[in-house]
């Protein structure tokens, strides 16, 4: 039966079911529970720099702003025309777009031989005169890259992997071709994209214009470092029209940053002065933070006549931008930026809390029954746990699998006693490590520090051996368990976590379950 995202929104909340799980769940229908096993997700987490990007968002949009995109490949001369004498400055810290031009192939009656060879035939004049008419097409771009292998492929009545030999082996112009750059850039500054969006609307809409972007910008910076990257995201928006002045900025500076805690505004002149600034208008804002304090957060100011005019563009423009990783790190307290957009190449460590999750039992009972059963085994172990040998307790009596069991607990042996000591040991997490302990004053600061896993060695031994003894009675047999002396997690049914695992060794950590167990479960099929 496969899921029907109808079903989902006609059943009421009493055909759910679901367990535990840390932090807010949405469960899976009951009756979808074997079609969609894992019935339990957790609430998931926003990257930091996209849940600031949408909180920004939602600001702008709540103070008029219309949403806009902007264009990012900028060509040199708007540049030039933005930025006037300050351009070359600029134009060392932006990214040049390349690409691999179109090789001039030539095909002659060598070439032609090799091809014959490859495939094995010799090709007809007609071919050759395809094949030729292919390769100039490719050079006119009448045919684009991606699609030369599919075409040759038809022209020459093959396969693509031959193709793929042909041109390797045949055509080594295309493995000697390198990237030229062309004039075209991609946007260091959102204003590139806002002089040419305001040259094209604003005489053909109404006054004011308030418009917002928040996208992504490329520096050609010298080094990445905790402040800086390469690419980053602003938060950008302009203000135009007939009556527009400087406490514009001001005003729209305060609104936003207010829905970010922010209580308190300064503004001082901003001494970098852009060129497309008219003089004296470019403004730092700094806020105050009921945690952090005074902090830059924002620059303001008005476009210049002389760059508004390169665009035809007559009434006077604010624009704010404010970088929204800096007020990511704000946010989230983080010192690195890198670590912040890209904690995957910084992993964080693990608490002790999030190690205890990751420990499992291999094995576990999946019937009610066996449930039960996994219980009883542990509760007759630990009433009768220092009983000596020999000895047996009925531990259990009942239908699984169709199948009438009798589970017993035995010790054969004389002189041992019907449960090893290790049996009481629990499983903790202390200092990165997860550790089997005893309740004993040696181990006192592990069960005091330490983080519980809930499990015990007789609990995850008993679930062991109810989860085969489960499997035996569906066969209709009977079986025998027994765990003796432990030496790794999966001699006791334990199971932690790969990404766990990597990070305990990665630390010099430790995993430490030794002990002597000795415990022995038995199940007799009745007739």
């Amino acid at each position: 039966m496969r899921f029907n995202p109808e079903d989902w929104k006609q059943k009421s909340h009493e055909n759910f079911e679901g367990a535990w799980h840390d932090g807010p769940s949405v469960l899976t229908p009951a009756s979808h529970a074997d079609t969609y096993p894992c019935r339990v997700y957790k609430r998931a987490q926003a990257h930091p720099v996209f849940a600031t990007i949408n909180r920004l968002r939602e600001t702008y949009l709540s103070l008029g702003f219309d949403e806009a995109e902007v264009p990012v490949i900028i060509d040199e001369k708007d540049i030039y025309r933005q930025f006037g004498p300050e351009a070359m400055a600029v134009l060392d810290r932006v990214f040049y777009l390349g690409g691999l031009p179109r090789p001039n192939v030539g095909i002659a009656r060598d070439r032609l031989d090799k091809i014959n060879g490859i495939l094995g035939k010799t090709m007809p004049a007609a071919t050759e005169e395809k094949l030729r008419e292919t390769l100039h097409a490719y050079k006119k771009s009448e045919i684009d890259g991606d699609e030369l292998t599919f075409e040759l492929s038809k022209v020459l009545e093959t396969d693509d992997g031959v193709i793929v030999h042909i041109l390797d082996a045949v055509f080594p112009e295309f493995r000697e071709l390198a990237p030229e750059s062309s004039r075209s850039t991609l946007r260091s500054h959102m204003t590139s994209g806002w002089f040419m969006t305001l040259g094209s609307i604003w005489e053909k809409s109404p006054m004011p214009l308030r418009l917002f972007s928040v996208d992504r910008c490329f520096r050609r910076e010298q080094a990445e470092g905790p402040t800086r990257l390469m690419t980053y995201h602003s938060a950008s928006c302009i203000v135009a029209g007939d009556d527009i002045t400087l406490d514009e900025g001001k005003a729209v500076s305060e609104a936003l940053l207010s829905a970010f805690g922010y209580t308190d505004f300064r503004f001082q002149p901003d001494e970098k002065r852009s060129k497309y600034y008219m003089p004296d208008s470019q403004t730092e804002v700094y806020a105050r933070h009921q945690v952090h304090g005074w902090v830059e957060v924002a620059t303001f100011g008005m476009y210049s006549p002389s760059a508004l005019s390169e665009y035809g563009i007559g009434v006077p423009v604010m624009n704010l931008g404010l970088g929204v990783e800096r007020l990511a790190m704000i946010a989230y307290n983080s010192n690195d930026v890198r670590q912040l957009c890209y904690p995957q190449f910084f992993p964080r460590p693990l608490n002790n809390r999030e190690i205890a999750r990751a420990v499992h039992l291999r094995e576990e009972p999946v019937s009610v029954e066996g449930k039960m059963l996994a219980a009883a085994i542990a509760k007759v172990a630990a009433a009768n746990g220092t009983a000596q040998g020999p000895c047996l307790f009925e531990a259990w009596v009942g239908s699984l699998g169709g199948a009438s069991v009798k589970v017993v607990i035995e010790e054969p042996e004389s002189n041992a006693k019907l449960c090893g000591p290790a049996c009481a040991n629990e499983i903790f997490v202390h200092e990165g490590s997860v550790l089997g302990v005893p309740d004993a004053e040696k181990w006192k600061q592990v069960r005091t520090e330490g983080v519980p896993t809930g499990i015990s060695y007789l609990s995850a031994v008993s679930a062991l051996a109810a989860a085969r003894i489960e499997e035996a009675a569906r066969c209709g047999k009977g079986t025998t368990v027994q765990v003796k002396m432990a030496k790794l997690p999966s001699d006791i049914n334990l199971k932690i976590d790969e990404y766990t695992m990597r990070f305990i060794t990665d630390n010099k950590k430790k995993v430490d379950v030794r002990g002597p167990v000795f415990l022995s479960v038995r199940s007799i099929m009745k007739e």
